[in-house]
């Protein structure tokens, strides 16, 4: 991408009313913009990010059995009736409407209760389990607290994937299954050695549940750690601790964190409220084990931020950079510095090496500063200077690491 066509600019400042860096650093570097409180608009750097989140959580669910769908925002009342969780003392976070024809809908927080109505036309026999849905789609809960930026939204994306098993022993391997997968998932995310799975309360879904948990300074959530097993405890259930085995009488170190992952082994409660049943081997009709797997992948993007970032600006991983490579040409305007900016950029481009290059006529410092903010992993400079001496200068966006080198040499030195 040549970046004197890219429509978004970087800005000094944030605004005023933002307060989380996720959200202040991703409006500055032109990756999102805001809408409103808890609400954002992802532009072509941040959707090139959020995709990349995107690509790797597909991957690990799909290594798992996982079948991609996409279903309605739009959800009927009555379907939630049957499990209780219409009623606002339930599930108080709930975005209500009327159709013209005063028909009652909500838009959607989560799809337990409208996949299991659907897997009914899908389901009869012990052959048809089990079966592992998921999907990456627009989810809206109207929060009462919105100050967090991608990583708490009144309108936001989630993977949410549901299986549907025959038995409670084949829900909980299943269960195991996807637990080891998040954990890869958050491991090419850059995320793995900062992420904790963690016991928790599983609100309106179950007893309890599994989060991944990210430590952050800026973490709404406290976490207790037992280091020694990378395992921890949500606060809401710590006067559980001596009931679970991995706790009792170890020392736990309170952390902040934020939760970028959730898991539930959900039993019969949506199945049976929906009337979803299938037929055994003996014909006899049998109880669908259902559980749920949820990840944010815009959260995940603001989280990384927050971890990462440091006082220049964002620091993206490799794998969910926007580009992996910046080409800085100082003294754009000099004919040779451009021909030999644009001949490395057109070389990566043939060779499928994403890169953004910087052509804008501006002073150094300025896109210095704007590469910094942005964060792609190696920023490559050219200038009359290198060229003079035959190099380029290669930089590490996350060690600050200079390196120089020639430039006959340096498309081969980008695919190593």
């Amino acid at each position: 991408m040549i970046q004197s066509r890219l429509f978004t600019k970087t800005r000094k400042e944030a605004p005023k009313d933002e307060v989380s860096k996720n959200a202040e650093l991703l409006i500055r570097g032109g990756f999102i913009s805001k809408e409103m409180a808890g609400v954002y608009n992802y532009l072509p750097l941040g959707l090139r990010t959020l995709n990349k989140i995107n690509k790797i959580i597909r991957e690990e669910m799909d290594a798992i059995g996982g079948q991609e769908i996409h279903m309605s925002v739009l959800q009927e009342k009555g379907i939630w009736q049957k499990s209780k969780r219409w009623d606002k003392t339930i599930v108080d976070n709930w975005f209500k409407s009327k159709l013209k024809n005063g028909t009652e809908v909500g838009l959607g927080f989560t799809h337990e209760e409208p996949l299991a109505n659907l897997m009914k036309n899908h389901i009869s026999s012990y052959r048809d389990l089990p079966i592992f849905p998921y999907q990456i789609q627009v989810k809206f809960r109207n929060e009462t607290r919105a100050k967090s930026g991608l990583m708490r939204g009144r309108e936001f994306l989630m993977k949410d994937m549901y299986s549907f098993c025959k038995t409670e022993d084949e829900q909980h391997k299943f269960y195991e299954k996807a637990k080891k997968a998040y954990g890869k998932i958050f491991q090419r995310l850059g995320l793995g050695d900062i992420t904790y799975l963690t016991f928790a309360s599983g609100g309106s879904f179950s007893k309890f549940s599994h989060e991944f948990q990210t430590i952050t300074p800026n973490g709404e959530d406290t976490i207790y750690i037992e280091e020694n097993k990378r395992i921890a405890l949500n606060k809401e259930i710590l006067k559980e601790k001596e009931n679970i085995e991995d706790f009792k009488e170890k020392k736990l170190v309170p952390q902040k964190a934020v939760e970028v992952g959730n898991i539930f082994n959900l039993g019969t409660k949506f199945s049976e409220s929906q009337g979803l049943y299938y037929l055994d081997e003996k014909g006899k009709k049998q109880k669908v084990w259902m559980g749920s797997y949820g990840i944010g992948p815009g959260r995940v993007m603001g989280t990384i931020v927050e971890v990462f970032a440091d006082k220049s600006g964002i620091v993206w991983p490799e794998a969910v950079a926007p580009f992996k490579f910046h080409i800085v040409a100082l003294d754009a305007a000099n004919k040779n510095v451009r021909m030999e900016a644009e001949e490395i950029y057109k070389k990566m481009l043939g060779s499928g090496i994403e890169s953004l290059y910087d052509d804008r006529e501006a002073p150094a410092g300025e896109k210095f500063a704007d590469s910094d903010l942005i964060g792609i992993p190696y920023r490559i400079v050219v200038s009359e200077k290198n060229l003079a001496d035959g190099t380029l200068e290669i930089k590490n966006r996350k060690t600050g690491e200079v390196k120089k080198v020639a430039k006959e040499k340096i498309l081969n030195s980008l695919l190593q």
